[in-house]
C-alpha cells in the first residue's frame, strides 16, 4: 500500500483514539465525580441515591479506557512503550482505584461494614481521578523533570478532579431530586469555577511553558479554530451557570459535557501532530498499513457495538432514580 493510504490510516487511528478518549472523559469522568461527591455526604440514604444514578452504567463507561489502551497499543506501538514506562506509577494508581470502586459498589450493602465500603468507593473515585491528571500533565509537559513541570501536573490533576465533580454533580441535578439535588446544584457551581480556572491556568502556563505546544498556536489555520473553541467554551460556561440558576435538571449535564468536548478538541489541535509533545509525532509512532488497516476492520465491528449498547442501557435507565424527594 502506498504512502498515501497510510497517511490516511494514521489520521484515522489518531481520530479514533481520541473519540474513544472523549467517549471514556465523559462517561466514567460522571461517575468517578459521583463517587468523590460521596466523601462530602455523610448519610447512607444519600450516597445510596448517588450510587444508584451510576449503579446501572459505570461498568460499561470503564470499558472506553480498555479500547483506548489496546487501540493506542496497537495503532502506534512506539508512544504505548514510552506513555507505559514513563507513566507506569500513576497508571498503576488508577488502576488500583477503579478496582477499589468495583469492590467498593459490590461489598457496600455488608450490614456490619457498608460505610467502610462507601469510604473505599469514595477514594478510589479520587486516587482514579487524581492519577488521570496526572497522566494528563505528563504527557502535556513531554515528560520534563519532576521540578519544573511539578507546578503544572498539580494544577492539572486539581483540573481533572474539579471537572469531573462538575460532571457528577450535574449528572446528580439530573437523576435526583430534594435537597441531594439542591446540594448537588451548589457544588456544580463551585466545581465549575474551579475548572474554569484550573482551565485559564493551564492555558496561560502551556503559553509561556512548551516551545512545542506554543508553535504549534502559531502555525498557519490553528489560531483561528482554537479562538472560535475558546469563544465556545465560554459560551458553554455561561449556559451551564444559567442552567444551574434557572433550576435546570437536563442542561447542566449537557453543557457540562459540552464544555468538556470544546476543551477535548482545543487540546487535540494543541497537540497535533504530536503524541508526546516535542518527542514523538503520530507518523514516527504509527504500526505499519497492514497493521492499521486489520485493526480498522475489528474496530469497525466492535464500535458499533460498544456504542449501540451504552445508548441502550443510557435509554432504559432514563429518568430519575427516585420517585420522591429524599430526606
Amino acid at each position: 500500500m502506498d504512502s498515501t493510504t497510510h497517511t490516511l490510516l494514521t489520521l484515522t487511528w489518531f481520530g479514533l483514539i481520541g473519540l474513544m478518549l472523549v467517549f471514556y472523559v465523559v462517561t466514567d469522568g460522571f461517575d468517578l465525580g459521583v463517587g468523590m461527591l460521596t466523601l462530602l455526604c455523610r448519610k447512607r440514604e444519600d450516597h445510596d441515591v448517588m450510587i444508584q444514578t451510576i449503579g446501572h452504567v459505570w461498568d460499561a463507561n470503564e470499558t472506553w479506557l480498555v479500547v483506548v489502551g489496546g487501540g493506542l497499543f496497537g495503532a502506534f506501538p512506539a508512544a504505548y512503550a514510552i506513555l507505559m514506562q514513563a507513566l507506569y506509577l500513576p497508571v498503576m494508581a488508577m488502576i488500583a482505584g477503579l478496582i477499589m470502586r468495583g469492590a467498593a459498589i459490590e461489598f457496600r450493602h455488608s450490614s456490619q461494614h457498608g460505610r467502610l465500603w462507601d469510604t473505599v468507593f469514595g477514594v478510589g473515585s479520587l486516587v482514579a481521578a487524581i492519577s488521570q491528571g496526572i497522566v494528563l500533565g505528563k504527557v502535556i509537559t513531554g515528560f520534563l523533570p519532576d521540578g519544573p513541570s511539578t507546578a503544572f501536573i498539580t494544577v492539572t490533576a486539581i483540573g481533572v478532579v474539579s471537572g469531573y465533580t462538575l460532571l457528577g454533580a450535574t449528572w446528580i441535578v439530573k437523576k435526583a431530586a430534594g435537597p441531594i439535588q439542591r446540594w448537588a446544584r451548589r457544588l456544580a457551581v463551585v466545581s465549575a469555577q474551579f475548572t474554569v480556572a484550573a482551565a485559564l491556568v493551564l492555558t496561560a502556563a502551556t503559553w509561556l511553558g512548551s516551545v512545542a505546544v506554543h508553535a504549534r498556536w502559531f502555525q498557519p489555520g490553528v489560531l483561528a479554530p482554537l479562538a472560535v473553541l475558546g469563544a465556545l467554551a465560554a459560551l458553554s460556561f455561561v449556559w451551564l451557570l444559567a442552567s444551574l440558576y434557572r433550576g435546570r435538571e437536563s442542561q447542566p449535564f449537557r453543557a457540562a459535557v459540552t464544555l468538556f468536548m470544546v476543551s477535548f478538541a482545543g487540546l487535540t489541535i494543541s497537540l497535533y501532530p504530536d503524541l508526546i509533545p516535542g518527542r514523538l509525532t503520530i507518523w514516527q509512532a504509527g504500526s505499519d498499513t497492514l497493521t492499521l488497516a486489520f485493526m480498522l476492520i475489528g474496530i469497525g465491528l466492535v464500535f458499533p457495538v460498544m456504542i449501540g449498547y451504552n445508548l441502550y442501557q443510557y435509554a432504559v435507565f432514563r429518568g430519575k432514580v427516585i420517585d420522591t424527594p429524599h430526606a
